[in-house]
């Protein structure tokens, strides 16, 4: 198994470090998914079950707000094509996990109806990591 990741474009305002990435395995899936469905992005929302996982939408069909912090931006693309994908979380989240760094990888499963992973008989999943750093707050 490749172990290689990509890392998120920094975002938020002060900052000078990554706090999402993907693995190998998930830039795979989500580059079929993006040929499937066109661009995409993801949102990580608090809760049990299905909410706890990050959900995987075509761009902008999840609609975000002040609510919402946005974490990331990937470009997935490969030859020179940008595929632009961003990774947002609620801020009621992220005041949880504002001390970790997240990877998003891929498990075998069945994912959340909603995300557009399910059909493939695989879900994604967040590994996180503690930051060892202070952080500033959002």
């Amino acid at each position: 198994m490749d172990n290689t990741s990509l890392e998120a474009a920094v975002t938020l305002p002060g900052e000078d470090f990554s706090r999402v990435a993907l693995t190998a395995v998930s830039l795979e899936l989500l580059r079929k998914l993006w040929d499937q469905h066109g661009p995409l992005m993801f949102h990580q929302s608090g809760g049990c079950c299905d909410g706890s996982a990050p959900m995987c939408y075509p761009a902008g069909e999840f609609l975000t707000g002040d609510s919402d912090v946005l974490l990331g931006r990937f470009d997935i693309g490969t030859g020179g094509e940008r595929q632009p994908l961003e990774f947002w979380m609620s801020k009621e989240q992220f005041n949880y996990w504002s001390h970790t760094h997240l990877t998003v990888d891929v498990v075998p499963g069945r994912g959340s109806g909603f995300s557009v992973e399910s059909s493939e008989g695989k879900r994604f999943l967040i590994r996180s990591t503690l930051m060892d750093w202070d952080i500033p707050s959002v």
